[in-house]
């Protein structure tokens, strides 16, 4: 066996149940070696695709993601994809073959690339140590969370492997840190002194076990009275509670906000509190005390100025406060009530906010558009959002039934990644309907991969929010009176490409157009449905306007 069959057939035994990628000389080998040891590869059409396909699949499933691409260009193809992990901390592997000589048209330097974009790098040291590095790679991705590119020489492929070893398994992740004692007692203690605590979870929470990150921070907040609120990133892990804001930030609704903003104590579980979390710092009282939990000691007071870190498991800190608290027999309501429970219950959500539909002129305002489709889509559904003007749409009025209901590919800010990312996503939950929720810039960035979207015959259906116009850029610029031809172009139409490509293709300009979407809806959804929704666009949307002033 050469170390190329011997690599593939390893990543498969630690547990990497479907790679992602395009194929070459370079990967052919351990790809199909991986193939014949019982990974499903899923063949993208452009390896930038394929990393966010990986990258994907890895937040909904909770496994580590696997990306095999060529040396060379297939690498700095997925680059984009593979920055998007590295900054999200997605447990990913980069299979990534290397041309060894500087000279070959092949080479790069692999190791600077990765370090570029924040990734980690291993390389294999040599035929002998070949499963052992690979083993390091696979590890360092799941017990951190991070992307790792694993660097396979050509030469080195070429040559005989070790012995295989019997009797693998998966790694097992090194223990939790657990929290200073000192540190949990004075969380506590800033427990009992505030009347209004808040709890933010981020995707320190969102990546434990989800069961275990819910279940100990909403006993936690359920003995102190604290109300419950998200990162972006956290989206859905409260999903169902009756004390949760949703998200908190530029997506904050009215009264999540006001609430937010009310709140004398915020302890960020797994969460930085960045820029987008706070409004720039204007959501969070400058009165209210900060509490950080991360384990990540480097993470805390990142962002903004911290009362107290506590270095931990948010987990593990979760349950040593609770612990704590129940052993004082101490318990007190905080900001609950039953007027304000039934508050959230009627008016926290966005489409409960009164807007004025400005629909008309064959144009669908994208808040009434969007609201028609969560009331039509089935609630068991996973949502993947591309970037740009319209994001808030989906990401604020499509109902998700948890975490794992929402992949949002915003840590490198690109857009294009929304397609790939559904189809990732609909890989790791196939017994869900996938949505795409794109922009018409994004979309056409990302189009080739309808071919495997339409190749696999996932349940999915493309929404694209089209408004004949790059729109943040719209929106930034316009009101200055700057030109706007560079970003503005003749409209599309996505529902002919998308019957080009072998979907189903319907345009939307009213809501009774989205008839069709609830026939397809009815039959077997086989085949993928585009829906070229043709949207208004006068004015920025509202967290854009935030996000703008805040620059």
């Amino acid at each position: 066996m050469l170390v190329a069959e011997a690599v593939g057939r390893l990543l498969a035994e630690l547990g990497a149940k479907h790679v992602f990628g395009v194929v070459g000389s370079g990967n052919f080998h351990l790809t199909n070696a991986m193939v014949a040891s019982g990974a499903r590869f899923v063949a993208a059409s452009h390896e930038g695709g394929a990393a966010t396909m990986a990258d994907a699949y890895a937040r909904v499933s909770g496994r580590v993601g696997v990306l095999s691409v060529h040396q060379g260009p297939g690498v700095t193809n997925a680059i984009t994809g593979i920055a998007e992990a590295a900054k999200s901390m997605t447990p990913l592997v980069v299979v990534a073959p290397e041309a060894p000589n500087p000279r070959s048209n092949f080479y790069i330097d692999l190791g600077a690339i990765a370090a570029a974009v924040g990734a980690r790098f291993v390389r294999l040291r040599s035929a002998a140590s070949a499963l052992e590095d690979v083993v390091d790679a696979y590890q360092t991705a799941q017990s951190a969370s991070e992307a790792v590119v694993l660097g396979m020489p050509l030469d080195l492929q070429a040559q005989p492997a070790p012995p295989f070893p019997e009797g693998l398994s998966v790694p097992v992740a090194p223990a939790p840190v657990t929290p200073l004692r000192e540190e949990g007692r004075a969380l506590a203690d800033a427990l009992t002194r505030a009347e209004r605590p808040l709890f933010i979870a981020g995707r320190g929470a969102a990546r434990q076990p989800v069961d275990a990150a819910r279940s100990a921070i909403t006993r936690l907040a359920d003995r102190c009275g604290a109300l419950l609120a998200v990162s972006m990133a956290g989206k859905g892990l409260f999903a169902g509670d009756p004390w949760y804001l949703d998200v908190s930030g530029g997506f904050a609704s009215p009264l999540a906000a006001s609430l937010i903003g009310e709140a004398d104590l915020v302890v960020a579980w797994g969460s930085t509190l960045n820029m987008w979390t706070t409004r720039h710092g204007r959501l969070i009282s400058p009165e209210a005390v900060v509490v950080q939990v991360d384990r990540d000691p480097s993470a805390l007071g990142v962002n903004r100025p911290i009362h107290l870190g506590v270095s931990g498991d948010v987990v593990q800190v979760a349950e040593v406060v609770e612990h704590d608290l129940a052993g004082r027999d101490w318990q007190q309501a905080g900001f609950r009530s039953n007027k304000l429970r039934a508050r959230i219950a009627t008016e926290v959500r966005w489409r409960d906010v009164s807007y004025v539909d400005e629909s008309g002129d064959g144009r669908i305002d994208p808040r009434t558009l969007t609201i028609a489709l969560d009331d039509l889509l089935p609630l068991d559904r996973t949502v993947a959002i591309d970037s740009g003007n319209f994001m808030g749409y989906p990401a604020m009025l499509l109902s998700i039934p948890d975490v794992a209901g929402c992949v949002f590919t915003q840590a490198y800010q690109s857009i294009g990644l929304g397609l790939a990312s559904a189809v990732g996503a609909a890989v790791a939950r196939p017994d869900r309907l996938t949505v795409a929720a794109l922009g018409d810039g994004g979309f056409l960035m990302s189009i080739a991969e309808l071919t495997t979207v339409v190749r696999l015959g996932p349940q999915i259906v493309v929404v694209v929010y089209n408004d004949a116009a790059y729109g943040a850029e719209v929106h930034h610029f316009g009101p200055d009176g700057h030109p706007l031809d560079i970003v503005t172009f003749p409209d599309t139409d996505f529902a002919a490409i998308g019957r080009g490509f072998g979907c189903l293709g319907v345009t939307v300009r009213e809501t009774s157009d989205l008839e069709t979407v609830q026939t397809w809806l009815d039959g077997s959804r086989d085949t993928p449905l585009v829906v070229d929704a043709k949207v208004r666009s006068s004015r920025g949307a509202w967290w854009l306007e935030e996000a703008f002033r805040g620059h």
